[in-house]
C-alpha cells in the first residue's frame, strides 16, 4: 500500500471518471455502469442504500430516480449530506435501525443496494467468509423491505459459500445473476449479485 498505492490510483481511470463526475468513490462508476447495462433503476423509485458511505453508490442512484424517487442511505459512520438523500446513521443489522428505516420508507422499497465488504485480511478464505456474512444480511433486510417485483443488488465475493448464496437469492427473485462491472479490478475476487423480480 502506501505512496504506491495513491499513485496506481491516480492513474486508475475509473478513479479519474468519478472525480470528474463529482462522485465520492470509484465504486460509484460500477454502480453506474451495471444501471446502464441492465436498467436497475426507474424514474420514481425508492431506493435503499446500505453501507452507503461514503455515498458514491446513493449519488448514482439519487441521480437515476429522479425528483419523483427517494434514495435512503444507512451507515455505521457519519455520511456528509447529499442533496436529495435521506440519511439514516446507524448498523442496519440492529433491529431498532431497522425500525428507523422502516419509518422512513414508509412504503415497501423498489431497490435495495449494498456495497459494504468488511475490512480485508489478506486472507482470502476469511474475507469471503466475512462478505458473505453482510450479504446475507443485506438479503435478510431485503425479503423484508422490498414490494413484489422488486430488485436487490449485493457485492460478493467469489469463494467457498458462495455458489450456495446465489442459490439461496434465487429462491426469493424471478432472475438471478453474477456480474462483474469492467470498473471492477479484474484481480479482485469480488462480483455482484443482481436479483430482480421479488417472488
Amino acid at each position: 500500500m502506501g505512496k504506491r498505492w495513491v499513485k496506481a490510483r491516480k492513474h486508475d481511470r475509473y478513479y479519474q471518471a468519478a472525480k470528474r463526475q463529482g462522485y465520492r468513490s470509484r465504486s460509484a462508476i460500477k454502480l453506474s455502469q451495471i444501471d446502464r447495462r441492465y436498467g436497475l433503476f426507474q424514474e420514481g423509485d425508492i431506493v435503499v442504500d446500505l453501507g452507503a458511505a461514503p455515498g458514491g453508490w446513493s449519488q448514482v442512484a439519487r441521480e437515476r430516480v429522479g425528483a419523483r424517487g427517494r434514495v435512503i442511505a444507512v451507515d455505521l459512520v457519519p455520511l456528509a449530506p447529499i442533496e436529495g438523500v435521506e440519511l439514516v446513521r446507524g448498523d442496519f443489522m440492529d433491529p431498532d435501525v431497522q425500525g428507523r428505516i422502516f419509518e422512513a420508507l414508509r412504503k415497501p422499497a423498489d431497490v435495495v443496494l449494498s456495497d459494504i465488504s468488511p475490512h480485508l485480511s489478506g486472507q482470502r478464505s476469511r474475507d469471503v467468509a466475512r462478505t458473505l456474512d453482510f450479504a446475507e444480511a443485506a438479503l435478510a433486510f431485503a425479503l423484508r423491505a422490498l414490494r413484489a417485483g422488486g430488485s436487490f443488488l449485493v457485492k460478493t465475493f467469489q469463494g467457498e459459500g458462495y455458489p450456495e448464496f446465489r442459490r439461496r437469492v434465487a429462491d426469493y427473485f424471478e432472475a438471478v445473476k453474477g456480474v462483474k462491472p469492467s470498473a471492477s479490478r479484474a484481480a479482485s475476487p469480488e462480483i455482484y449479485i443482481l436479483a430482480v423480480g421479488r417472488r
